[in-house]
């Protein structure tokens, strides 16, 4: 029943209380006639057996029995009669009409019973009691019982009866019949009254659910006819209503989302900030200038911008400033493109300018145009005046054009070029150019190196450090070098990638694998490391300027000294003259915090660039180490070994030890020796071994 649908529910409330009722009905009417057609068949047995008794009382008593047969042909005659007999009280038949179905049945005269009545089969017997005239008795009570009057005579015989039941027993089962057929036709027309009310309630339901799933399943224009009353139309009318108010709400959330549509396609393609197309739809707009060049021989052109001196702008006065000339350049440089043209905000400073269905020499006059727009661009914030330049990497594109990288690395590389020429200048593109080999050859390293970071394919070297004075106090030194191994499995030396990853701002997470590294193994360098009684051991590990610059490299060391367990006074981190000078702020602030949780500081190639003196004093550094191509070249310069002897002597008196390099030959390890520089490093000494050598071989190392 709970799958039941509303219809089955009306019909079965309908027709279960009438079905019971019908029933009930039909019981109790046959019963009823049943029980009526019993009783009229047995009070005529009655009624005949009381006429015929006292009819036989002459007959029996006279013993003429012609009188008697008359009488019992006269009780044939009678309906339902099937026999009758008269017998004497010695049981002699005295007359009999009819056949007779079984023994007759005696009344118990002396039990006070008159008429016996007895059922045998499809028969009823009647036996009634002939009396005396003279004997007074009452009338013949129903059923054979006495009415309660004395016997005033005596028996002289008796009547039989017997009437057949086939008769009453055909109006038995008719009477069922017909009360079943009653009971049929009054659940018959239940059932239509019932089907017409349940149509009539049903009806309308059904319309409703059939609405509703139809608003389920997003057809919200379906609605329902309002012809029903009562709670039904107040149903109907609330569909309605909610069809139209969802429907109203799915026009308005479509034009929405239409809207939401058209406005992220909008920023999908385009920057949100200047409003240009972005790298994505300016790569697939020159994608398609280079199909209509490939096929239809058209020419195009590329520009590729890298402002100059934006850093500054981003440094000196914020993004909020940078964002502002952003703005305000790319109006100026929209107005010298053509409508035709694409001009794409490509990267942070970056802009591409696809010139469609340009010339060359054309190009080369819109690329010079621009680079003039910007240069004569003044940017004022806060009263604060800048200059920016431009560097304009020029492609043309015909229809030998290669692929859409190529021609973006071409931009690129000759925007570089530009950059590497002097900036804000317009370097066009050609086939062996030198500056474009050199500067495709550092992309193709950048991107090796960046499959080496991913593949872990670096190693780490070491190289001692020897003192050359009597150093009592200190502990072994030597400094972490590194190498790269290359797609073939072959050890790349660091100068061979080093200038591409500092181009191409790749140092960053170099350094980040090197002291990560450096520090995971360090307890497998110097297992018995310690810094006490004067001595210290110290491992020394390069740090690249960008790397001084990142907010986020400090915690990093800091949180793999942790994590390592290393003592912060056994590391010293080396750092060149120019990252100092170039990134002094941040350097001094990056060495004053490492150093005061106790590690130690090596300023590098001291002597190759500036050689200021008066920042030095203020450098919290713990080494001088002098440059390599002075101490190698000493011996035979005096130039170089003055220039050694005044480092030197100037770390000293700064409280520094210095260190020399590259040296190479025993003759210059002792003059350095004679000079009073505190260690030497070089070929002399050592040439750098692999770490794992020194992990295996850990009583190889030279005592210090």
């Amino acid at each position: 029943m709970r799958r039941w649908g509303i219809k089955k529910r009306v019909l079965f409330l309908a027709l279960m209380p009438a079905a019971g009722i019908a029933l009930l009905l039909a019981v109790y009417f046959v019963s009823s006639g049943i029980h009526s057609l019993e009783q009229s068949l047995r009070e005529r047995g009655l009624a005949i057996a009381r006429q015929l008794a006292p009819a036989s009382e002459f007959g029996v008593f006279s013993g003429n029995r012609e009188i008697l047969q008359s009488l019992v042909d006269s009780a044939m005659r009678e309906a339902d009669v099937t026999a009758a007999t008269i017998t004497n009280m010695d049981g002699a038949i005295l007359a009999a009409s009819g056949k007779s179905m079984g023994p007759p049945i005696l009344s118990d005269y002396r039990a006070g019973l008159y008429i016996g009545v007895a059922e045998q089969g499809d028969v009823l017997n009647f036996s009634a009691p002939v009396f005396q005239s003279q004997t007074e008795v009452d009338d013949f009570a129903s059923g054979g019982v006495s009415s309660g009057a004395s016997l005033k005579g005596k028996v002289l015989g008796r009547v039989n009866l017997e009437l057949s039941r086939v008769s009453t027993q055909k109006h038995k089962k008719l009477l069922i019949l017909n009360g079943l057929l009653i009971s049929l036709l009054g659940l018959l027309a239940s059932a239509i009254l019932a089907a017409r009310m349940s149509r009539d309630v049903t009806g309308p339901v059904r319309r409703l659910a059939d609405a509703v799933e139809q608003l389920g399943r997003g057809r919200l224009e379906a609605r329902v006819s309002e012809n029903s009353g009562g709670e039904l139309r107040t149903l109907e009318c609330g569909v309605n209503a909610m069809a139209t108010a969802l429907q109203v709400s799915q026009e308005r959330m479509q034009e929405r989302i239409d809207e939401a549509t058209e406005r992220l396609s909008y920023q999908a393609s385009h920057d949100a900030l200047t409003g240009l197309v972005n790298r994505r739809e300016f790569e697939r707009r020159l994608e398609k200038a280079l199909a209509t060049a490939r096929e239809e021989g058209r020419v195009h052109a590329l520009c590729y911008l890298d402002l100059d001196q934006f850093k500054i702008v981003n440094d000196t006065c914020g993004h909020v400033a940078g964002d502002e000339l952003l703005r305000q350049l790319t109006v100026l440089v929209q107005g010298k493109v053509r409508d035709t043209d694409t001009l794409a905000r490509l990267g942070g400073d970056e802009f591409g300018v696809l010139l469609d269905n340009c010339p060359l020499e054309q190009a080369v006059i819109v690329a010079e145009s621009l680079r003039q727009t910007v240069k004569d661009f003044h940017f004022v914030w806060k009263e604060k005046p800048f200059v920016i330049g431009v560097s304009i990497g020029l492609v043309p594109i015909s229809q030998d054009v290669g692929s859409l990288d190529v021609v973006l690395s071409c931009a690129d590389a000759a925007c570089y070029a530009a950059k590497d020429l002097g900036r804000n200048r317009v370097h066009l593109y050609r086939e062996k150019d030198g500056e474009l080999v050199q500067r495709q050859g550092e992309m193709q390293w950048a991107a090796r190196i960046t499959r080496a970071i991913e593949e872990n394919r670096f190693r780490l070297y070491y190289q001692t450090i020897m003192p050359l004075q009597d150093q009592e106090h200190e502990g072994r030194h030597f400094e972490i070098l590194l190498r790269m191994v290359d797609d073939n499995g072959q050890i790349v030396p660091p100068m061979a990638f080093i200038p591409a990853a500092e181009r191409f701002n790749l140092m960053p997470s170099i350094d980040r694998w090197v002291v990560s590294t450096a520090l995971g193994l360090y307890w497998k360098l110097l297992p018995e490391c310690h810094c006490s009684g004067g001595q210290c051991n110290t491992c020394t590990l390069n740090l690249s300027g960008p790397s001084l610059c990142d907010e986020l490299f400090l915690e990093f060391i800091k949180r793999q000294f942790t994590l390592y367990k290393v003592p912060y006074k056994n590391v010293c981190f080396e750092i060149t003259e120019t990252a100092a000078i170039t990134n002094l702020a941040k350097a001094m602030e990056f060495i004053s915090e490492l150093r005061s949780l106790g590690c130690r500081f090596s300023l590098d190639d001291f002597g190759s660039g500036l050689s200021s003196f008066a920042y030095l004093k203020n450098m919290q550094v713990d080494y001088l180490k002098i440059d390599g191509s002075l101490v190698r070249d000493m011996l035979d310069d005096p130039m170089a070994a003055a220039m050694v002897s005044s480092i030197n002597q100037i770390g000293h008196v700064l409280g520094l030890k210095t260190i020399a390099e590259f040296v190479e030959t025993e003759a210059v390890m002792e003059k350095l020796r004679e000079m009073g520089v505190n260690f030497a490093q070089g070929y002399a000494i050592e040439r750098p071994r692999s770490l794992e050598d020194l992990i295996a071989a850990q009583q190889e190392l030279p005592t210090l």
